[in-house]
């Protein structure tokens, strides 16, 4: 598979990005849901600020409260018997290592401009920051879907109350329509196809099942883009196999003539991420064509191997131009970077799925 990197890679750093909040440091600048508007090319980036501390015995967790609008700071040592700090992105309870209870960075979703698609400018403000009960740990990893002139923007609500899938519309990237929480925790990966199909709107989702099943994506339908129901299954993981660990959805689904083109991430137990691709029916998009059985795109580049979480290319949206596909994706869960690839190509590389 022929992938052209941009030379000018990564695209945006964390040094790129002044924190918005005084005593903190951006860690990350990644996973970015894209949009054309305009003439230019916006990237609405996942910002990640943690607290500044200067003991590194001591770890720190910021909470935001949409009540006072204020931002709380936690703290604590790495020795305290009944936490768990393995994992540099939360904290969890020892007796509890499924899930977490804080986390070491608070998100936020702040845009990057281009005018040339290559070279960014960073906006001084925030564009979505926390503002309920539902975004006290943050907002996270934004995916951007165009219908007519109206942008539908969702992305990942995280509070103690787990992580939920919520939507926002904008006309303009200055204000937008809060049209609340979509899909009830734990989900997260929605997309949103770019058009009705037989009267209705369609998403990828991805439950994060706690019970029983897999790290699966599904496939849901609305009347009005709020009230989703009609859940199916669409693609599960597959065992000892690039995308055995977990998959989610990564760019809005694609228009071709052969079919909805789903470009999607896959990770193996030990969370290497690696891009790979699936084809559903036009007409019925819960019924899959075709599913590209090795990945599209691997971590290869050191910017995408080294980082605050290595191993890990993470597609997050794309601008389609012809045949030629420009997809920005984070990498290593710092960055922002981007590369084009050609759809016919990754048409070819789909394989019939087993009757």
């Amino acid at each position: 598979m022929k992938i052209e990197r941009f030379n000018e890679n990564p695209l945006i750093t964390p040094a790129d990005v002044k924190p918005l909040h005084e005593g903190y440091e951006v860690i990350g600048a990644f996973n970015g849901g894209v949009a054309k508007y305009n003439d230019e090319v916006l990237l609405l980036l996942r910002v990640a600020e943690r607290p500044i501390s200067d003991d590194p015995n001591v770890i720190k967790a910021p909470v935001f409260d949409p009540r006072t609008q204020t931002m709380e700071v936690l703290t604590f040592h790495r020795d305290d018997p009944d936490y768990d700090f393995d994992d540099p992105r939360m904290i969890r309870k020892k007796d509890k290592l499924d899930s977490f209870v804080y986390l070491t960075s608070l998100s936020y979703i702040r845009i990057a401009r281009s005018k040339d698609g290559h070279h960014f400018t960073i906006d001084e403000e925030a564009f979505l920051y926390p503002f309920n009960e539902y975004q006290s740990y943050g907002i996270e990893d934004a995916r951007c879907t165009q219908i007519g002139d109206t942008y539908y923007i969702n992305f990942s609500s995280v509070s103690p109350m787990g992580v939920c899938d919520s939507l926002v519309a904008t006309k303009d990237f200055q204000s937008y329509q809060d049209l609340g929480n979509i899909f009830a925790p734990e989900n997260k990966d929605v997309l949103i196809f770019p058009e009705q199909i037989n009267g209705r709107y369609y998403a990828l989702h991805r439950p994060s099942l706690k019970s029983i099943g897999n790290y699966d994506i599904w496939i849901a339908s609305s009347p009005d883009l709020v009230s989703w129901g009609q859940h199916r299954h669409l693609l599960g993981i597959r065992e000892d196999c690039w995308d055995s660990g977990r998959v989610g959805g990564g760019l809005v689904p694609i228009k071709t003539d052969e079919g909805w083109l789903i470009i999607y991430h896959g990770a193996t137990p030990e969370h290497r991420y690696c891009m790979g691709a699936a084809l559903v029916d036009l007409q019925d998009p819960t019924r899959v064509i075709a599913r590209s059985q090795k990945p599209i795109m691997e971590p290869e580049a050191d910017y995408e191997k080294n980082g605050f979480f290595g191993d890990v290319v993470f597609g997050c949206g794309g601008i389609l131009v012809a045949d030629q596909l420009t997809m920005y994706y984070g990498v290593a869960d710092t960055s922002m970077a981007g590369c084009t690839l050609s759809i016919a190509e990754i048409l070819k590389q789909l394989k019939e799925v087993e009757k």
